[in-house]
Order: C-alpha cells, then structure tokens, then sequence
C-alpha cells in the first residue's frame, strides 16, 4: 500500500469520525450536562493523549519542557479543552445540531480576520467577500431562512456558537508559537485544561453522573473528537505527497454530518440549512488558504 493510499485511509477515517461528533454532543447532552460532559470528554481525551506518548515512548517528555513551555500549556488549556469545548457544547445544548455544527465551521473565517490585529497580516477584498458569504450562511441557518424577520431561533445559542469560533481561532493563532512536537503539545494543554474542566464541574454541576449511555458518549467525544483524529489526521498530512490532496477531504465532513443528525439524532434537517450550510462552504472555498486548515472543530 502506497504513502500516498495511507494518507487518504487516514484522511478519510478521520472526516468520517468528525461528522459524528455533532451527533454524540447531541445525544450526550441529553443523559448530561455541559458541565459533566465537558470534564468527561477531557478527561478521556487526556489519558488516550497520555497512552499515545505512552505507545511511542515519549512519556518522559512530559516532564522535560522549559518553564516557558509549560506557561505556554497552561495557557492553550484554558483556551482548549477547557473553554472552547464548554462554549462550544453550551451552544449545543441551546440549538439543534443542524444549526450549531455548520455556524462552528466559520472559525476559519474566524481565524483569517483575527489574523488581521493578532499576526499584522493583510487581507484583501477575496478573503472580505468569502468572510461575507460565510457570514452570510450563519444568518440562513439560524433565522432559518426567514431572513426579513430577523428572529434567531436561539440568539444565545447563536451567540455562543460565534463565541467558539473566536476562542478556536486564538488557540491556533497563539498555538503557533508551540515548538514542540503536536502530540506532547496537545497532551500538555489537556493535563493542564482537565483541573479546570473539573472545578468547574463540581462548581456548577455535579461529577456524579447516573446515566452509563452519557459516560459513553463523553468517552467517545474525548476519544475521536479530541484524541485520536488528531494524531490521525497529522498523519494523512505527513504521508501525502500533496496536503492539499488530504486538506480537501474535509469538506465531505459538513455534509455527512447532517447525514448522522438526522438519523442518529432524529432532526429533520431544514431547506434553511442546507442552503446556509452552501454558503458556508461557498465562503470557506472561495477564501481558502495555500496550507490546509488546523485540525478541529
């Protein structure tokens, strides 16, 4: 099997799983809340990241980085997991998901125009009108196509939706500043992100959980959403000859997860959506970078 055969397994595994991941929030969320189900995930997501280290025989390094290094963490895992996945899955539970994953797909357009202020980079009238046009889809979608009107099926929702593109734009944008190898990188910022997930947890809800169908959902979410596509996905990067051959695959995911929404999760998906969802992808083509996206959301 070629390098090149690999990458595209790899690829396509990893879009397949992230087009679940709207579904398993829906579904967790109806046995938890966002508190619990954001401890949980974070907390199976960090021992697959640590197991991981753990397979490769660089668990060591997680005790060997510079006092720099270790702030840098601290940071990164207050931005992620700690409050991207707790806006993110607050947004969840306040729309359906048909609404809040694509509205979540915006952060690229998120990240071109925070790239303006934070990294002093120029951006001209392309990337102004695919950020139109994108914003424009998220306007469909939650007005649900009743546009003169103006009435958000959930403005908080809506609002927080929004919100966690910001928040995802900036771990990426300050993740930039990270040398070290992705792997120990990410498994840092969850070691540091999980204390807080927890506080949380126990400050606003509860760790007691009584439902065993939730627990699966948060283990799947922190193992596919958070932990394994991401080793996954650097992988298809790094075995193919081109990574806009594997970059391009993410956008089947958009569509096959309205696929999983509406028979896993039982929403009828809306002419509004679909509709929005086109802008969206219109704006994320038409504005597309020269690498491929970050992984995620």
């Amino acid at each position: 099997m070629s390098d090149q055969t690999k990458a595209y397994l790899y690829g396509l595994l990893t879009v397949l799983l992230w087009s679940t991941v709207a579904s398993a929030f829906k579904l967790s969320l109806r046995h938890m809340d966002p508190f619990q189900l954001l401890f949980y995930s974070s907390l199976f997501s960090t021992l697959v990241l640590v197991l991981l280290l753990l397979v490769r025989g660089r668990v060591r390094s997680l005790f060997s980085c510079s006092a720099g290094q270790y702030l840098l963490s601290a940071g990164l895992g207050f931005l992620n997991p700690f409050l991207y996945y707790l806006v993110l899955f607050q947004a969840y539970d306040l729309l359906p998901a048909q609404e809040a994953q694509p509205i979540n797909m915006t952060w690229t357009i998120t990240l071109t125009l925070l790239s303006i202020p934070l990294l002093r980079q120029r951006i001209g009238r392309r990337d102004l009108l695919a950020a139109a046009i994108g914003y424009s889809g998220v306007v469909v979608i939650s007005t649900r196509g009743d546009l003169l009107s103006f009435r958000f099926s959930s403005a908080p929702g809506v609002a927080l939706a929004l919100g966690s593109t910001l928040i995802w734009a900036l771990y990426w944008i300050y993740n930039t500043k990270d040398t070290r190898e992705p792997l120990l990188g990410l498994c840092l910022n969850f070691l540091f992100g999980l204390p807080l997930t927890f506080t949380a947890c126990v400050i606003f809800s509860t760790p007691i959980i009584g439902s065993p169908a939730g627990l699966f959902g948060a283990a799947y979410v922190g193992c596919f959403e958070m932990g394994l596509t991401f080793v996954w996905w650097l992988l298809a990067l790094k075995l193919s000859e081109n990574t806009a051959k594997v970059g391009n695959l993410i956008f089947l995911s958009p569509a096959l997860s309205l696929v999983f929404i509406h028979f896993l999760v039982g929403e009828a998906i809306r002419p509004s959506t679909y509709a929005g969802l086109g802008l969206i992808l219109a704006g994320l083509v038409f504005g597309r970078p020269t690498k491929p996206e970050p992984v995620g959301g």
